[in-house]
């Protein structure tokens, strides 16, 4: 049976849908008022609920205080026009990764670079582990080298040109919004052009789905055309959606 571990750090993820009718009579801002709020795992946590919806077998370790990590965003309810997003303190206690057992199929790092995980620590689970995936939010180097596939946004990956080296660009798959992803040179286009209600925690959603489907297919081509389909359709909702929510 085949397991995959997440790891990486987590928060929770708030949602305060208003209306603003007005703006406030002293300064030209909105006056909001709150009609609904939405709440849901965030960052790590995300990726895991996202693998847990198409993959039976799934852990996680994380930072045991993520639910008073939050990432709060106030949302105009019928445009989802964000006016502000609200932040606690997201600088994490950094892990312990020689004390987690690296005895599942996939170890799935999925580092924010809040200091949960530092280049050391991703280094060290690369060289105990030959089927790492990993999506990361700090400039490529080194440390990364011996991951099994990289995954990106196309904001990351020009953040990161200048330290890719051919055996880091081999590996790496950067995803670049409606023109799908690209690996070894290869686009590999969304299934079909859609409304893009909310992009929060697309990421995720393809990177789960990347991890689900290998784990499964142990076909990176497949997997990547999964993930593809998997992440047009959580941008068709508001929030952070789930692979697979209607």
């Amino acid at each position: 049976m085949k397991r995959i571990l997440v790891i990486g750090e987590s928060c929770k993820d708030i949602f305060v849908y208003c209306e603003a009718e007005r703006l406030c009579p002293d300064l030209p801002v909105p006056a909001l008022q709150i009609l609904h709020m939405t709440e849901n795992p965030g960052m790590a946590k995300n990726v895991e609920r996202n693998i847990r919806a198409v993959f039976d077998h799934c852990d996680i370790f994380t930072n045991p205080n993520w639910e008073t990590v939050t990432k709060t965003r106030y949302m105009h309810h019928r445009t989802n026009h964000m006016f502000i997003r609200i932040d606690t303190d997201h600088r994490m206690e950094r892990v312990d990764v020689r004390a987690i057992p690296l005895t599942h199929h996939i170890i799935a790092i999925s580092d924010y670079n809040k200091g949960f995980l530092h280049e050391e620590d991703i280094r060290y689970v690369c060289e105990h582990h030959d089927n790492v995936f990993m999506d990361t939010k700090k400039i490529l180097g080194p440390f990364a080298q011996k991951a099994r596939y990289i995954k990106i946004n196309n904001y990351e990956y020009e953040r990161s040109k200048h330290a890719l080296t051919p055996e880091l660009i081999n590996k790496t798959i950067y995803t670049h919004g409606d023109q799908g992803a690209y690996f070894r040179g290869k686009n590999y286009p969304v299934p079909q052009k859609v409304e893009v209600k909310d992009s929060s925690g697309a990421g995720d959603s393809f990177f789960a789905a990347l991890l689900a489907k290998y784990a499964e297919a142990e076909d990176i081509e497949k997997a990547i055309e999964y993930a593809n389909l998997c992440a047009s359709e959580v941008v068709r909702h508001k929030g952070v959606a789930v692979i697979g929510q209607s």
